[in-house]
C-alpha cells in the first residue's frame, strides 16, 4: 500500500547530481602561505584565479582554446577566473615557465585583481613552482594539479578514489617541502655523551618533517597500488565472465564533457549522472544493451580524455582504461559544438595508443548537433564521411546509432543449420543471447534454424545439427 510518505522514484544520476551540487566550494577563504606542509598546502581551496599559457607551437587559436579550457577546468574545480595571459616563446623558460618580464606583469595583474591563485597551463617543474611562487608571493598550480583536484573532487566508487589518491601522491613526492623554518630543522641526535649533540629534551628521530612526510607517501603509494592491483583482478575476473560466455563489449571513450554518460542513458535508460561540466564521470558504469536479432552486448561508460592528459592519470586508471582496451569496439564521442572538435579527437586518438586500444574497431560518433552550426557540421561530414551524427539530449540519430553498433558487433565464427526440439528452450534462448539468428522455420519435431554461434556453443549443437 502506498503511504503519503513515499518518495518518488529517483534515478542514481539525478541523487548523485544533486549531491555534488549541495558540496560546491565557497569563495572568500584564506590561502596565505602559513607555517604547514606541502600535503595540507596543496589541499587548499582553489578561489581567485589568473590563468597563465606559454604558447610554444600551433596557431594563436590553438594557444587560445587551451587556455579556453583550463578557465573551465578551473571553473569546475570550483574556482572563479579573473585573467588569463599567454605568452609567445619557443620553449617555456626551465626557471619561471613565462619570461621575467611576464613574471612582473604576472603579479602586476594579480595585485591589481585580488587573486589568490596562479593556474599554469602546463606541467611545472618543482624549482618554476618554488620560483614563481616567491615573486608573484601567491600560491601557484599547474594544469596537472588542477586535473587531479577535479578527479578527487568527483571520484565515488572505491576504486576510483584509490586511484585518484595514488595519481595526487605520485605527483606530489617530487614537489615536497616545508613551508616556515620549524619544518626544516632536524632535532636529531643519539643523547649519548656529553657533546653538543642530543640532551635531555633534545633527543629526536633524526628527521625533518620533510623526510618523514615523504616516508609516509611512500608508503602510502606501496598500499595503493597493492590495493588497485587487487581491484583490477576483480575487474579482469568479471571481463572474463562476459568474454566467456560470447558477451561482446562496446567502449564509449571520448573527449571530456563530450556527453558519453548523455548517449549511455539514451541506448540504455541507464540513470548515469549527467552534468555539463569536465570529468563528470570518473567510475566507469557498464549496462547490457541487446541488438534487434536478440544478441546481448555490453555498453561501458570511461573517464573523459582531455588535452596533455597527465601520466600520473593514465597511469592511475590504466585499470579503468583497460575496459576500452579489452572491447570489442570502441564507440569514440566527438562534441560537435567545440570549437576544435579535430583537436579532441586527436588528444583521445593519443591516450587510445597509450592504453594499447588504437588498432580496435573504432565508431566515431559526433554528438551535439542540435548545438552545432551547420557549417561545422558541413565541415566534419567531410572530415569523417563514415561519423554518425546524433544529439544524445535530443534523441536525433540514435536509432542510426543502434544500427552502426550492431553492423560493428564481431560476429560468431560458425554458421550452422540445426533442428531443435521444441523442448530445448534453453538452447534457443542462448543462440538469441549469444549468436545470431538468421533464418527460422517450425517443422512437426523441432524449429529449423540457420545460425551463426561460437565455437562452443557449436559444440553443444552439434547433436542437432543438419
Amino acid at each position: 500500500m502506498q503511504t503519503q510518505f513515499s518518495e518518488p522514484d529517483v534515478t542514481t544520476g539525478d541523487l548523485e547530481l544533486e549531491e555534488r551540487h549541495s558540496l560546491r566550494r565557497v569563495a572568500g577563504l584564506s590561502t596565505e602561505l602559513t607555517d604547514i606542509t606541502e600535503v595540507e598546502y596543496r589541499q587548499l581551496r582553489l578561489e581567485r584565479v589568473v590563468l597563465v599559457g606559454v604558447w610554444t607551437e600551433g596557431g594563436v587559436t590553438d594557444a587560445e582554446n587551451s587556455l579556453a579550457e583550463l578557465a573551465l577546468l578551473a571553473e569546475t574545480a570550483g574556482s572563479q577566473v579573473l585573467e588569463g595571459l599567454i605568452q609567445r616563446r619557443g620553449r617555456p623558460d626551465p626557471a619561471t615557465f613565462i619570461g621575467r618580464g611576464k613574471v612582473d606583469e604576472l603579479r602586476d595583474v594579480v595585485l591589481s585583481t585580488g587573486a589568490d591563485t596562479i593556474i599554469c597551463d602546463g606541467e611545472l617543474s618543482p624549482s618554476q613552482l618554488r620560483n614563481l611562487e616567491q615573486k608573484t608571493k601567491v600560491k601557484v598550480v599547474d594544469r596537472t594539479a588542477l586535473i587531479l583536484d577535479i578527479f578527487a573532487q568527483h571520484a565515488k566508487s572505491k576504486e576510483g578514489k584509490a586511484q585518484v589518491e595514488l595519481a595526487q601522491l605520485q605527483y606530489l613526492l617530487p614537489r615536497l617541502r616545508g613551508w616556515g623554518e620549524s619544518l626544516s630543522r632536524q632535532s636529531g641526535g643519539s643523547g649519548r655523551g656529553g657533546g653538543a649533540g642530543g640532551g635531555v629534551g633534545l633527543r629526536g628521530p633524526g628527521e625533518t618533517k620533510l623526510e618523514t612526510d615523504r616516508r609516509r607517501i611512500n608508503t602510502r603509494i606501496a598500499k595503493l597500488r597493492r590495493e588497485i592491483k587487487a581491484m583490477r583482478t576483480v575487474r579482469q575476473t568479471k571481463r572474463s565472465r562476459r568474454t566467456r560466455n560470447g558477451v561482446p563489449a562496446v567502449a564509449i571513450a571520448g573527449y571530456t564533457n563530450a556527453g558519453k554518460s548523455s548517449l549511455l542513458n539514451q541506448l540504455t535508460q541507464a540513470g548515469v549522472l549527467v552534468e555539463d561540466a569536465l570529468f563528470a564521470t570518473l567510475d566507469p558504469t557498464t549496462r547490457r544493451a541487446a541488438a534487434e536479432d536478440g544478441r546481448v552486448y555490453t555498453l561501458s561508460d570511461t573517464v573523459g580524455f582531455v588535452r596533455h592528459l597527465p601520466h600520473h592519470i593514465v597511469e592511475a586508471f590504466r585499470s579503468t582504461l583497460e575496459e576500452v582496451a579489452y572491447a570489442d569496439v570502441v564507440l569514440h564521442v566527438v562534441d560537435g559544438a567545440h570549437p576544435d572538435p579535430e583537436g579532441q579527437v586527436s588528444a583521445v586518438r593519443e591516450v587510445l595508443l597509450e592504453v594499447g586500444a588504437e588498432k580496435l574497431p573504432e565508431l566515431l560518433v559526433i554528438n551535439k548537433t542540435d548545438a552545432a552550426d551547420e557549417e561545422t557540421l558541413l565541415r566534419l561530414k567531410r572530415t569523417w564521411p563514415e561519423a554518425v551524427f546524433v544529439s544524445a539530449r535530443s534523441g536525433s540519430g540514435i536509432e542510426e546509432l543502434r544500427k552502426a553498433i550492431e553492423a560493428n558487433l564481431p560476429r560468431p565464427a560458425l554458421e550452422l543449420t540445426v533442428l531443435l526440439p521444441y523442448d530445448r528452450g534453453d538452447l534457443v534462448a542462448r543462440i538469441h543471447r549469444t549468436g545470431q539468428v538468421l533464418t527460422t522455420r517450425h517443422a512437426e519435431d523441432g524449429t529449423e534454424f540457420r545460425v551463426r554461434v561460437d565455437e562452443q556453443l557449436g559444440a553443444e549443437l552439434s547433436a542437432f545439427t543438419l
